[in-house]
């Protein structure tokens, strides 16, 4: 544990202490640290819910008793305990015996940290704990942390299960960082790609259809399918072929990948009138291309073979975790899977990083490398050898050591099935986001017994290299929502210029100007209402159009427009012909 989560973590066990010394009838239950903080549940019972749950003013309250607690406690004292004592310092706290008996049948130790001592001599704050704490209170600034908000969520995140109340704090080294992070806050809320999906009308969702579940209106499904073409046009010259598979399949298949006992909890089940076999709505593309290149014998000759797949996927992901675009039920992924002999391997991925190098810097966005590997801790979470685990570890780090890429290691987070090269891009508020992913996979071609018959007359398996390029479309959505604040690129802003007839006698002068550029696949809008041209200007820019196109005598007599941007650069009077060369240039170009 770092010496900030040690802060964070001290301050959830403070937090569990003045809310008992306020509310001694609740019930603590977890309180980690988290990223910029901690949190901690509580269970009040019913009083708090008739009353309405928390307000600022409670929160006030709770934040002001533990600035008084603060300098009293100087450290946390550690006690081995068994299960007779646990038991009965726990014994009004269902959810710590709840997690008392989790300890014990894991064979685990018991530990318990007192948290200093309280004013009058009295004992501190006992949780159960396994540690991670300052060694003295005194090392925390005072100024550097405060409780931010309150939310509801469920004891284990299981939506079966009693609704907490959860308590939030921010927490960080100096007082400086903390006013940094809430001005950061500030623009993220400004920024919120919800917010700016209904202002901009992107996408909407219904509790008719479900919750994350988005309905991409006709401007949303505009940007989603540029992305997706962009992404195709790039994979087009690479020598990608598309293929496309269906959005359900046997349950039979995803036992065969070994998908069944990682993921079934996750996915969705499909009952059929007709028969009593499980389906299964798919949560990714890989079991099914396997399929695709096993319809067929291969040689060593016709390797490699590229799929891209851009099908719909779902994964039934807990209410309480969905987040607009950033979280959602049902999504699409810019997929490929290569199939290649072994020599082919460092050829393939060098190919689809620079991609990826493309498409990053296409966007403006700032990136970094996880390399994704197992937990040593617990082999018995992946399938395939520990031998060739080891293998596909020292190659991904080979491969990004010559392609020059910084990364950074990532125990725990690879695939059941193969280690991965995860880019985690960074948006214009400082956050982090996994986008793209490269994985080297042996294990599924021997599963599916995939072959290919080589120079010397054996069988073979392939190796099937994972590939993607933005990850999600819906998550590459949100981010730039985010990132360009709705103000998006010319090529993919929903619309790319609005024509403003200053009166009504250059409407029909705009009406032509508006077919002109309708016709090479402009997409322009005609505003002809009535506003002053200062009303329309203001409009053109709350709606972060790129361009504004002004129309009145002058240039009704003289055929030409006057180009002015949404960042208020004036381009003085163009003919229709150098505007229509310059958004074309532009719009290629993708800037």
């Amino acid at each position: 544990m770092s010496k900030i989560e040690e802060k964070r973590h001290s301050l959830a066990h403070l937090l569990a202490a003045a809310v008992l010394e306020i509310y001694p009838d609740a019930k603590p239950t977890l309180g980690p640290a988290i990223d910029n903080g901690f949190y901690y549940d509580f269970d009040f019972g019913t009083p708090k819910q008739d009353e309405g749950g928390f307000s600022e003013k409670d929160l006030k309250k709770i934040e002001k008793k533990m600035k008084e607690i603060h300098p009293t406690w100087k450290n946390f004292e550690g006690h081995e305990m068994n299960e007779k004592e646990a038991k009965k310092l726990f014994e009004n706290n269902p959810y710590k015996l709840e997690l008392t008996d989790e300890i014990l049948a894991r064979k685990e130790s018991l530990t318990t940290y007192t948290s200093g001592h309280l004013p009058a001599g009295q004992a501190g704050f006992t949780d159960l704990c396994r540690g991670g704490h300052v060694k003295d209170m005194n090392e925390i600034d005072p100024d550097s942390w405060k409780l931010s908000r309150v939310a509801g969520a469920y004891w284990r995140g299981d939506e079966k299960n009693k609704m907490l109340t959860r308590i939030y704090g921010l927490a960080f080294d100096t007082k400086k960082e903390l006013e940094a992070y809430e001005t950061q806050q500030e623009e993220a809320e400004k920024r919120d790609h919800r917010k700016l999906g209904k202002q901009f009308d992107l996408f909407t969702f219904s509790e008719y259809v479900g919750s994350g579940l988005p309905l991409y209106t006709p401007r949303g499904a505009l940007i989603r399918r540029l992305l997706n073409e962009y992404i195709e046009s790039l994979q087009t010259k690479a020598g990608y072929e598309q293929v496309w598979t269906p959005q359900i399949a046997k349950a039979a298949l995803f036992k065969q990948s070994g998908h069944y006992d990682k993921y079934k909890d996750d996915m969705f089940k499909v009952i059929s009138n007709y028969s009593d076999e499980e389906f299964f709505l798919k949560p990714m593309n890989c079991p099914q291309h396997t399929q695709i290149y096993a319809s067929q014998k291969r040689s060593y000759r016709d390797l490699p073979l590229r799929y891209s797949d851009f099908a719909m996927l779902y994964r039934d992901e807990q209410p309480g975790q969905l987040n607009g675009l950033a979280k959602v039920r049902s999504f699409s992924q810019d997929d490929c899977h290569i199939f290649c002999r072994e020599d082919q391997v460092d050829e393939e991925i060098d190919t689809a990083l620079a991609m990826i190098k493309k498409v990053m810097a296409t966007f403006g966005l700032k990136y970094r490398y996880r390399l994704s590997t197992r937990d040593l801790k617990h082999p018995e979470k992946y399938l395939g050898s520990p031998e060739t685990w080891d293998k596909v570890e020292k190659w991904a780090e080979k491969i990004m050591e010559r392609n020059k890429i910084d990364y950074f290691p990532g125990p725990g987070e690879a695939a059941f099935y193969a280690p991965k090269m995860d880019l985690m891009a960074t948006d214009a508020l400082g956050r982090e986001w996994q986008l793209s992913t490269v994985q080297i996979d042996y294990v599924m071609p021997e599963r599916f017994n995939l072959t290919y018959v080589d120079k010397d007359g054996k069988e073979k398996h392939p190796i099937m290299l994972h590939r993607a390029i933005v990850g999600s479309p819906e998550r590459m959505m949100m981010i730039l929502i985010e990132h360009y604040a709705g103000a998006f690129p010319l090529w993919l802003s929903p619309v790319q210029a609005k024509i403003l007839p200053i009166g009504e006698g250059h409407i029909n002068y705009a009406k032509e100007v508006y077919k002109k550029l309708k016709d090479i696949g402009i997409r322009v809008e005609l505003d002809d209402s009535n506003e002053t041209l200062g009303k329309k200007i203001r409009n053109f820019k709350s709606e972060k159009v790129p361009y504004a196109l002004v129309i009145g005598d002058k240039e009704v007599s003289e055929n030409k427009i006057t180009l002015e941007s949404r960042n208020n650069e004036k381009f003085g009077q163009i003919s229709v012909e150098d505007l229509i060369t310059k958004l074309q240039e532009q719009i290629s170009s993708r800037s």
